[in-house]
C-alpha cells in the first residue's frame, strides 16, 4: 500500500475565538492510522506558546459574557450538541477507529459516552443546587450558590478521544466557564470533530478553543498561565505530578486523573465462565489501553488451573486486526512508542520468571505489516511484587496471580501505588460486600470487569491515580465551580454573628 503524502492530506487548523486559524509557527504534524500507517487522516497544527496565549486571551474575554448567560440557556446549547453527536455517531466512530485503532463497537461506545455525558450535564443547567439554611440571627437569610472560576485548561489523552473531553468540557461549560482544549497529538481529529459540533450547536466564539500540539509547547504554556484558573488533566501519574507542581505557584485548581493497575479477584465460588468473559473484556478491550483495564487477575488456588486453561483458550481465539473490520475483536496499540513499551514489559516479565502462556510477540507480517499490533499476552504464576504486576503497561498484557484466601487476594489487590478500579467474582453476598469495603479504589464492581463506568456516578481513584477530585456525575461540578456563601440581613440594624446570641 502506498503512503499518503502530506501534500494530498487535509490540513486542519486550531479553533480560537470562533475561527479556524493556523499556528503562528507554520509547522504541522501528521495523524496516521495505527492499523495502517499508509493511511494519513490529516495534518494538524504544531502550536506554540503564542497560539496558547491567543486562545487563553479569547477564553478570558469570552468568560465575561458567558458567565452571565443563565445556566438553563447554556444547557440548551449543550442539549443541541448532544443531539448533533448522536446524529453523527457512526461517522465520528469511524474517524476515531482510523485515528486510534480500537474496534468500531468500542469507538461507538466512546461516542455514546460523550452523548450521555452531554445530555446528563445539560440537565444540570437547571440543577446546580445550593443550600438555604436558617440563620442563627433574626431577620437574616443564609444561602450558598455555585459560581464559575474562569478559564479552564483541558488536557486529554488519546485512548478515549471524545468521551474524556466530554467529561471535562461539558461540565465546565454548564457551570459558566470557558475552555482552552489541548488534545493528545495522537488523536486530534476526534477532538476537532467534538469542538466543531459544539460551535455548530451555538457555543459562542471564545468559549471553547482548540489548540493542537505537544505537551512541552502547548501543555506547559497552559498550565503556567496565571489566567488559567482550572487545569483538568488525564494522563500518566508521572506527567500528572509535573502538572500539579507547575500549577501550584498560581494557586489554580488542578484536577488529575492518572494511572491504574486494576485487579479482578476470582474466588473459588465464582461463576467461572462469567469470570473468564469479564477478564478477557477487562484485559484486552481497547488492547488493554484503558486506565481501568484489568491488567491483574488474582485467582483462588482451588480453581487456578481451570481458570487459566479457559482464559488462555479464549485469549488465543481473539481475532486481531484493523478495528474497522467487523470481525476484529482487538485492534492495534496506538503507536510505535506504546508498542515498544509493551514489548519491553513482556521481556521484563520473562526475566522476572513469570510463565508466558500465550502471546508475547509483535505481529508484523501480512495484514499487520503496516500497523502497531501485538499479540494478546497472558503471564501466569506472577508474584505480586513483579514489575509486570506493579507498573502500568497500558497494553494487551495480563498478569495472573494465585492466592490462597480472600484476605490474601485483598492484600494483593491493594498492594500497588494506584487505586482506580477493582472487581470481584463471587456468589457469596457477604464476601462481595466485604470486598466493596476492603478494596481501596474509587470504583468497584461485583461480578463484572473493572471497566464500564457510567456517566451519572463519580469517576476517579485513590493514591497515585488522582488528587481527590472526581469526573462525571454531579461531583464533576465541584471541579469546575466554587461555592459562595451569601448572607442577607433584613433587620435594618447591625447584628453580630456569634456575639449577639442573647436576643431570642
Amino acid at each position: 500500500m502506498t503512503t499518503t503524502t502530506a501534500a494530498k492530506a487535509t490540513t486542519y487548523h486550531n479553533f480560537i475565538d470562533g475561527a479556524w486559524v493556523p499556528s503562528v509557527s507554520g509547522d504541522s504534524f501528521e495523524n496516521r492510522n495505527p492499523a495502517n500507517t499508509g493511511d494519513l487522516l490529516g495534518v494538524f497544527q504544531k502550536s506554540t506558546p503564542a497560539d496558547v496565549a491567543r486562545a487563553i486571551d479569547a477564553a478570558r474575554r469570552a468568560f465575561e459574557l458567558w458567565r452571565l448567560v443563565p445556566a438553563p440557556r447554556r444547557a440548551e446549547i449543550l442539549f443541541r450538541a448532544a443531539q448533533l453527536i448522536a446524529d453523527r455517531k457512526d461517522a465520528l466512530a469511524r474517524d476515531m477507529t482510523r485515528e486510534m485503532g480500537k474496534v468500531l463497537d468500542e469507538t461507538r461506545g466512546d461516542v455514546q459516552e460523550a452523548i450521555d455525558m452531554t445530555f446528563f450535564m445539560a440537565g444540570e443547567g437547571r440543577r446546580q443546587y445550593g443550600q438555604t439554611v436558617p440563620s442563627e440571627l433574626r431577620d437574616k437569610f443564609a444561602m450558598s450558590v455555585r459560581q464559575p472560576l474562569g478559564v479552564c485548561a483541558v488536557i486529554t489523552p488519546w485512548n478515549f478521544p471524545m468521551a474524556i473531553p466530554s467529561w471535562k468540557i461539558i461540565p465546565a461549560l454548564v457551570c459558566g466557564n470557558t475552555v482552552v482544549f489541548k488534545p493528545a497529538t495522537l488523536t486530534p481529529l476526534s477532538a476537532l470533530n467534538f469542538v466543531r459540533i459544539l460551535a455548530e450547536a451555538g457555543v459562542p466564539p471564545g468559549v471553547v478553543n482548540l489548540v493542537t500540539g505537544g505537551g512541552g509547547e502547548v501543555g506547559n504554556a497552559l498550565i503556567s498561565s496565571d489566567d488559567v484558573r482550572v487545569v483538568s488533566f488525564t494522563g500518566s501519574t508521572e506527567v500528572g505530578r509535573t502538572v500539579s507542581e507547575r500549577g501550584a505557584p498560581s494557586f489554580k485548581k488542578v484536577h488529575l486523573e492518572m494511572g491504574g493497575k486494576n485487579v479482578i479477584i476470582v474466588m473459588d465460588d465464582a461463576n467461572l465462565d462469567l469470570a473468564v468473559d469479564g477478564c478477557v473484556w477487562g484485559g484486552f478491550g481497547t488492547s488493554g489501553q484503558r486506565c481501568t483495564a484489568a491488567s491483574r487477575v488474582v485467582v483462588h488456588e482451588k480453581i487456578y488451573k481451570t481458570f487459566l486453561d479457559r482464559f488462555v483458550a479464549r485469549v488465543r481465539a481473539l481475532r486481531i486486526g484493523d478495528g474497522s473490520e467487523s470481525a476484529t475483536q482487538m485492534g492495534p496499540v496506538v503507536g510505535d512508542s506504546q508498542l515498544n513499551t509493551v514489548m519491553t514489559y513482556v521481556q521484563i516479565g520473562q526475566q522476572e520468571g513469570a510463565r508466558l502462556l500465550c502471546g508475547g510477540h509483535r505481529l508484523d507480517q501480512g495484514i499487520f505489516a503496516k500497523g502497531f499490533f501485538h499479540e494478546p499476552t497472558v503471564f501466569a504464576d506472577v508474584a505480586p511484587s513483579m514489575r509486570i504486576a506493579q507498573e502500568e503497561i497500558f497494553g494487551p498484557v495480563v498478569s495472573v496471580i494465585p492466592c490462597r484466601s480472600y484476605e490474601e487476594a485483598v492484600a494483593i489487590g491493594n498492594n500497588v501505588q494506584y487505586g482506580l478500579s477493582a472487581s470481584i467474582y463471587t456468589q457469596d453476598v457477604n464476601r462481595a460486600f466485604s470486598a466493596m469495603r476492603d478494596l481501596y479504589t474509587g470504583i468497584f464492581y461485583v461480578n463484572a470487569p473493572t471497566i464500564g463506568a457510567e456517566v451519572h456516578l463519580p469517576f476517579g481513584g485513590t493514591n497515585a491515580t488522582g488528587n481527590g477530585h472526581r469526573e462525571a456525575g454531579t461531583a464533576a461540578l465541584d471541579v469546575f465551580s466554587e461555592w459562595k456563601s451569601i448572607y442577607v440581613d433584613f433587620s435594618g440594624r447591625l447584628q453580630r454573628a456569634q456575639i449577639d446570641t442573647a436576643d431570642l
